[in-house]
């Protein structure tokens, strides 16, 4: 796929999330509705957001298809032109007033990403990369942290929705913690991602996400120059299921391979 597509779809990316940041910016009377459990919320704004989305990016490439974490809405996960949607990533952050939560795209061609922006209204942050052109915060390049793990910070989700994994998520927490500067669980997969892309964790793993929660992030780390992969090393899927997932700097990542994970 030719770059200067690839921007142009990027760039319809950007505006749409800025246009629906306002959304999460000028929110009020937020009421929280669950969907498979007290942990696992949704909200009249996620639905606006995602609609918002839908609407700009169908426009500026007609014929895309979807895959979003609201409505249901799962396209064909091989379609020649399909974004992957969290209309808001940190749906609990958003409920509970934290300010910390993002609106997260991804575009894949013909199984391929290619292009992603992360958009943290509350900071004015927004992430983008392009497969082959860099990451970038603000326009500005960004790169992971190429320390070891021992002189980072380290990002970590609880997989919150899965209480099978709870023992396994803090034994690892415990061990990360011991073999870095210290652990931070700020409640936003694609903004943890976000941090090790832009050097300011070192590495981040959580033991079950979905897609929506990682693709955008995904290409954002590898364009940064990191590592984002199953928590075994193997290649992250893109068929629907939730996988472990870790990202690093390329040092921070193998420390955390050898020394925590077993």
């Amino acid at each position: 796929m030719e770059m200067t597509e690839k921007k142009r779809i990027l760039d319809a990316i950007c505006a749409a999330e800025r246009e629906a940041a306002g959304l999460l910016l000028h929110a009020h009377g937020v009421l929280a509705e669950c969907k498979t459990g007290h942990r696992d919320v949704v909200t009249a704004y996620d639905r606006q957001v995602q609609d918002l989305l839908l609407e700009r990016l169908s426009a500026a490439c007609p014929g895309a298809r979807f895959f979003c974490e609201e409505n249901d809405r799962h396209d064909d996960l091989n379609a020649e032109h399909l974004f992957i949607i969290d209309p808001i990533d940190g749906t609990m952050n958003f409920v509970r007033g934290l300010n910390h939560s993002c609106i997260s795209v991804a575009y894949r061609h013909s199984g391929t990403l290619e292009a992603a922006a992360v958009c943290n209204p509350y900071v004015n942050e927004l992430f983008t990369a392009l497969r082959g052109g860099g990451a970038f915060l603000n326009g500005r390049a960004i790169h992971a942290d190429p320390a070891p793990l021992s002189e980072t910070l380290v990002c970590c989700g609880t997989s919150p929705y899965r209480e099978d994994l709870t023992a396994e998520t803090f034994r690892l927490i415990e061990a990360a913690h011991r073999a870095s500067l210290d652990v931070r669980r700020q409640g936003s997969a694609e903004l943890d991602l976000c941090s090790v892309a832009a050097g300011r964790a070192g590495a981040y793993f959580e033991l079950s996400l979905s897609l929506w929660d990682y693709a955008a992030g995904c290409l954002i780390v590898q364009e940064a120059g990191g590592l984002c992969t199953q928590l075994d090393g193997s290649p992250l899927p893109f068929d629907g299921s939730k996988p472990a997932v870790l990202a690093g700097g390329p040092q921070a990542w193998a420390d955390f391979r050898e020394h925590i994970v077993r």
